[in-house]
């Protein structure tokens, strides 16, 4: 058994000094076949420790349901066989671009604003997910043997809000919970963001890109004392839909990774494998310096531009930072891993059947709800989907402009099952105006919840209304089909039918005969905008907007012979085959 602790300058492991060189790699966001793999190509990096967060929502997604919830304790144990050191940022709030910066819809929804602070709403249900998660981290601690050595009290804290009342109760739940290792805080160098997310008598860190001597020098004037650590290094970034790939300079960021450790500092290097945003749980974000402006959501790939990209590969970031931390790093670095089985040869399948989207709800889509006004997806218990609102325009009467005020995120209209148009954004106006009397549907998908500023938590769907010139329609009918009810169970109980020949929304079931199974990209020429599943595995979103052009697909997904394939398009395109392409060194 070990001791860790935080001395006046260093972190002290058994009262020796010691430096942390930790990477970001989250374990939700690789397949688990992949851990052992990915956790090697940090060791080869360079990297002794491992830093993850745990999304509440993935595995908490009904109140007292809970879904795969040990699985933070299955990772840490294989960071513990891999040889390295743990940091684990439980949340309750984590950010990292997931959806709802993993706090459960069937929280905010009700609550709205009130959260991340000492609401007992709030903190009732904290307390009981905690209880129920960190057993997995206490009985990992370092002091039992086990690679953890540092706990998270929340997350950028001060970036959101500045109830320290609400800071210190977490600090003394995790140690009520058996947290007996560090705990730790972590904001941006900034004086309002230091006050507002410190905790006295825990330590402060500070996540940056760049400039770490003056990002220190911010930290040391709050905390004159302790070790300094950068808990993420921004050494790239992240993708919104329909912008520009994100990428940053190896030598740039490898030398913004020589200045922190000069420092003396520790680091975590965020993200060292980013991962993908599997089973639609990408979140987004909201434009502007105050981060209140449109909706921008983000891919489905989370690479980051990461040291190891999004399939395992080292990258010249990789090979520039591994030049940086062997100066640092205790004894000689071990050889790259061997990667993992890929994909033999390309593959391309066809389309043999198709469902239309009304029918797929028929099957699959939760209770129906009537109400004066539409309902959010919160309370048709949607996280991850999409919402039909059906709605009637009285008549007679003539054309008038047809619109919804407070939507998010998107809407496909039609008007007497004629498709109308496409809605984007808190206000919007169909292009041709409508006469009555019509029956209008609007199928709204959720392009991720805020994971970040002050909007988060806000609700889903439709907000406000649908007007019809400044009349509001009322008696709407709203029936949500959850990401979640396409198992493999319940897709084979669709009755499908052959595939159209023009391009029509809904589910179409393809397949891939492949031989030499192994990690591959898959293309999807022909589709729009929509989610595609392989052998039940939802792979996440796809969209024509870019930046991303190829879903990744893991290895251990795929089989020898017949592997089947659904794609639920949602926008119009049709895909006219599925392409699996093999994962290049």
């Amino acid at each position: 058994m070990s001791t860790f602790a935080v001395g006046d300058e260093d972190f002290l492991l058994d009262g020796r000094p010691v430096r942390l060189l930790s990477g970001a790699l989250h374990y939700f966001r690789v397949h688990e076949g992949h851990w052992e793999h990915r956790l090697g190509m940090l060791r080869a990096m360079g990297l002794d420790c491992v830093e993850t967060y745990v999304p509440w929502n993935l595995h908490e997604p009904e109140p007292g349901r809970y879904a795969d919830a040990d699985a933070l304790g299955r990772f840490l144990d294989a960071v513990g066989r891999a040889g390295m050191r743990a940091i684990v940022r439980p949340g309750p709030y984590i950010c990292a671009e997931w959806e709802n910066g993993g706090l459960p819809h069937w929280l905010t929804g009700p609550l709205g604003r009130r959260v991340r602070s000492l609401d007992p709403e709030f903190l009732a249900p904290v307390e009981s997910w905690f209880r129920r998660l960190l057993p997995q981290v206490v009985e990992r601690q370092v002091d039992r043997g086990g690679p953890v050595v540092l706990v998270q009290v929340e997350n950028e804290y001060g970036s959101y809000g500045s109830d320290r009342g609400y800071l210190e109760w977490l600090a003394e739940l995790l140690r009520s919970c058996g947290v007996s290792v560090p705990l730790f805080t972590s904001d941006g160098p900034e004086d309002h963001m230091l006050t507002g997310g410190s905790v006295p008598g825990v330590l402060a860190t500070a996540n940056f890109g760049s400039g770490a001597r003056e990002g220190f020098a911010t930290l040391r004037r709050h905390q004159p004392s302790g070790p300094l650590m950068c808990m993420e290094f921004w050494c790239g970034w992240f993708d919104h839909w329909g912008r520009e790939h994100m990428v940053r300079d190896a030598a740039d960021a490898a030398a913004a990774l020589r200045e922190i450790l000069e420092c003396g500092a520790s680091v975590n290097v965020y993200m060292a494998h980013g991962g993908t945003n599997f089973g639609g749980w990408a979140g987004a974000n909201r434009d502007g310096g105050l981060h209140d402006g449109p909706l921008r959501a983000t891919v489905t790939s989370y690479d980051y531009d990461a040291p190891v990209d999004e399939a395992g590969r080292p990258t010249e970031k990789f090979r520039a930072f591994r030049e940086v931390l062997a100066e640092y790093a205790e004894g000689p670095l071990p050889e790259v891993p061997e990667p993992p089985a890929r994909l033999g040869a390309p593959v391309s399948g066809a389309f043999d059947g198709y469902a239309g989207l009304g029918r797929v709800l028929d099957l699959l889509g939760g209770e129906e709800t009537v109400a004066p006004v539409p309902p959010t997806f919160e309370e048709v218990g949607v996280d991850r989907g999409l919402v039909r609102y059906r709605v009637a325009v009285p008549g007679p009467r003539q054309p008038y402009p047809l619109g919804v005020t407070g939507l998010r995120d998107r809407a496909v209209v039609y008007v007497d099952g004629l498709r109308a148009g496409v809605l984007d954004g808190e206000e919007a106006v169909l292009p041709e105006p409508v006469a009555g009397p019509a029956l209008v549907d609007l199928w709204v998908e959720s392009l991720g919840r805020v994971n970040y500023g002050p909007r988060l938590a806000e609700p889903k769907g439709i907000t406000g209304g649908v007007r019809h010139e400044r009349q509001y329609l009322h008696g709407v009918r709203a029936r949500g089909l959850r990401l979640d009810a396409f198992e493999a169970a319940a897709v084979g109980e669709v009755p499908f039918e052959a595939v159209p020949e023009d391009p029509y929304p809904g589910l179409y079931r393809g397949s891939l005969d492949v031989a030499g199974a192994g990690d591959a990209w898959l293309r999807l020429p022909g589709s729009t905008r929509g989610f595609v599943w392989v052998n039940g595995f939802c792979l996440g979103r796809y969209w024509a907007a870019g930046p991303q052009e190829a879903l990744f697909v893991p290895g251990p997904v795929l089989r020898e012979g017949a592997n089947e394939v659904w794609v639920l398009e949602l926008e119009g395109g049709a895909p006219s085959s599925v392409e699996l392409e093999p994962v290049r060194a």
